[in-house]
């Protein structure tokens, strides 16, 4: 079987998350379509460096992602570092001809996307987005049923994306809120994720009166304006947005409403997504992850209700083979979702590898860069006040 060298540039919270999945692979699919091996990460110091390889095994760290892109014994380049460093780092390792997994955003606005995407048009290898929430089972549950037609023509949408970790003002300053090294505030961080989602669940399956979106006008708003900065100990401005709303139009002519929020009291990682469609509709709740709720209108209807309602579907642990844990009744957790978008990605190189197609439900470059566009969108409307062609 192959063995594939991981090469982890940023060895933060995100970091951490991917050198799990790494090490989960073996426990959680049999057979694998390849073996990984942690053999290089990149920290910004030699001091988390060395914790890096006492925590996962790492062959060696260096504080230069350019080492990891010489070796020829690393074939996977994880991107996981702040926003601002993605372009660089993207670049060169495309140059390097590596297969490149990188954590959203793609990359800090829609110019450098385009240049990133650009050249990865060119490139060999495979260049994939870590959207980590198509990959739960609820999700493509609903992936399939609005491939076999339960929507019908879509009516409308919400989606939104809502966290509460902002609303202390005591908080203190960080990269994520210097939009120079961010790219944005709600909008861009949890933004991203929803935007994906909802392309992944209508403008990649046909539905009619959706697609992509094509216009929108957003509203962003900055509440906590200033937070304290931890190494200075000074008063910062907040340059991103704290909240963010937009009213969608999609090509085919369907309407909704995107929300990202930091401030939103009273959740920890809540995801709502509806769909209505002519013949039936869908929600998913992240604090729900293991049910799916399916509408089909088509059900008949009498007095006292009938049969008519949401049907609770089951979707747990419910991977296809390969996954081979044990039992698919049990709970599924955000972490199943990195290890199983990690597993999409090695398949993906390994069927790259052996000449084989690779799989249509795979995020690419191409989706993070049309996610990036409608970020953007977001913020230029927000800033003229106008509505806007994405």
């Amino acid at each position: 079987m192959q063995t594939l060298g991981v090469g982890m540039i940023g060895y933060g919270f995100i970091g951490k998350v991917h050198t799990h999945a790494h090490r989960s692979l073996p426990l959680f699919y049999d057979p694998l379509p390849a073996k990984t091996r942690l053999v290089g990460v990149c920290t910004a110091s030699e001091a988390s460096g060395r914790k890096a390889q006492e925590q996962a095994d790492f062959t060696f760290a260096t504080t230069d992602y350019r080492d990891l892109l010489a070796r020829d014994d690393i074939h996977l380049i994880h991107i996981c570092t702040p926003n601002d460093s993605h372009r660089d780092a993207i670049i060169d390792a495309l140059r390097a001809g590596k297969h490149i997994y990188c954590d959203k955003p793609l990359a800090l606005n829609s110019a450098e996307a385009e240049e990133i995407t650009a050249l990865a048009r060119t490139a060999q290898g495979v260049h994939q987005m870590t959207f980590n929430y198509r990959f739960i089972p609820a999700i493509l549950r609903a992936r399939h049923l609005i491939e076999e037609g339960l929507l019908g023509e879509l009516f409308t949408f919400r989606a939104a994306y809502l966290h509460a970790g902002y609303i202390d003002p005591a908080r203190p300053y960080s990269w994520r809120l210097d939009k120079a090294r961010s790219g944005g505030g709600a909008i861009a961080d949890l933004g991203a994720h929803i935007i994906d989602l909802l392309r992944f669940l209508t403008a990649d399956t046909n539905i009619e009166r959706a697609g992509e979106i094509s216009h929108l006008q957003a509203n962003l708003q900055t509440v906590i304006r200033e937070r304290k900065d931890p190494k200075t100990g000074t008063m910062r401005p907040v340059e991103v947005d704290d909240i963010a709303f937009a009213m969608c139009e999609m090509e085919g002519g369907a309407l909704g409403t995107l929300e990202a929020s930091r401030l939103a009291t009273g959740v920890q990682d809540e995801i709502r997504l509806e769909l209505h469609g002519s013949k039936g509709g869908l929600k998913f709740n992240l604090m729900e992850p293991n049910w799916l709720y399916a509408y089909d209108a088509s059900t008949p209807e009498s007095a006292l209700g009938g049969e008519r309602g949401y049907k609770q579907i089951e979707c747990t642990t419910r991977y296809p083979k390969p996954y081979s844990l044990g039992a698919t009744k049990n709970a599924v957790g955000w972490l199943n979702f990195h290890i199983h978008s990690l597993f999409d990605f090695v398949n993906n190189v390994a069927a790259y590898e052996a000449g084989n197609p690779l799989s249509p439900l795979s995020p690419t470059f191409e989706d993070g860069l049309a996610t990036q566009r409608i970020i953007e969108a977001c913020q230029k409307s927000a800033q003229e006040g106008l509505r806007v062609k994405v």
